[in-house]
């Protein structure tokens, strides 16, 4: 049976007692209705996990013990970033949980010309919390061990600029439906991928060019014009199932 697994930011030696937090305990406790005795999994984010048991159930007050540490996935041997306009609502949570299924290791949100998301630095700070909780459920129900690095929104100029200083073996590709290549026809084998996906509407035709000028190059996914939420989705799974750990 599939043991219901929780995140904890913070994980000591086997043996010691943990409070959850609210968002975990009242999933355990109100959603699921685990008593006391029901084994549980617990992961840090950055690799680890435990076995753990619920031994407390008192008001509010939930605790687990932590048990014995247990084999986890390895990451894909594909290291992707995904720097993905920002859209709005369920669209942006869409394709943040899904690249965390799909195993990218980075996501930067990036407000782009045709972005209809506008955010001041505290609805900015506000929305990168809730963007953090979308990948946490997302590897809590895929079993994944840690979490995908998601930095805070940014300006797709100031993500391109500073591209340019970017590791030189990684791949920088920029989804456009009138690109010349395919994933199939991408060159060599390629160990580090960035995809950047403009929001509702794509990328407009200069930042295209500002993008090509930090050295990415076009990719075409197909015939069909994607949804930005679909688009992400696809244009990992094509690079996983091509140069990662899907097959």
């Amino acid at each position: 049976m599939r043991l219901t697994r929780i995140y904890l930011d913070h994980l000591p030696e086997p043996g010691a007692l943990l409070p959850l937090p609210s968002r975990a305990a009242v999933h355990l406790t109100r959603v699921l209705r685990l008593k006391v005795g029901a084994a549980i999994a617990v992961f840090d984010g950055a690799g680890r996990e435990h076995d753990a048991t619920l031994e407390t159930l008192r008001g509010e007050c939930v605790e687990v013990r932590l048990g014995p540490g247990r084999p986890t996935a390895a990451p894909s041997p594909l290291s992707i970033t995904l720097a993905q306009g920002i859209s709005r609502g369920e669209r942006m949570d869409y394709a943040i949980q899904k690249a965390t299924e799909l195993g990218v290791r980075r996501i930067v949100p990036l407000f782009c010309g045709r972005s209809v998301v506008k955010l001041d630095a505290g609805q900015a700070e506000r929305k990168l919390e809730h963007w953090r909780g979308v990948a946490i459920s997302a590897a809590e129900q895929c079993g994944r061990a840690d979490l995908p690095a998601l930095a805070a929104p940014r300006r797709l100029a100031d993500h391109l600029a500073s591209a340019r200083d970017a590791d030189p073996a990684e791949l920088r590709l920029v989804l456009a439906p009138q690109a010349g290549i395919s994933a199939r026809q991408l060159p060599g084998t390629p160990t580090a991928i960035e995809i950047l996906i403009g929001p509702e509407g794509g990328l407009g035709d200069d930042e295209l060019a500002l993008a090509a000028l930090a050295g990415y190059t076009g990719l075409r996914l197909g015939p069909r014009v994607l949804r930005t939420e679909t688009a992400a989705a696809a244009a990992i799974a094509a690079l996983q199932a091509l140069h990662g750990d899907l097959g």
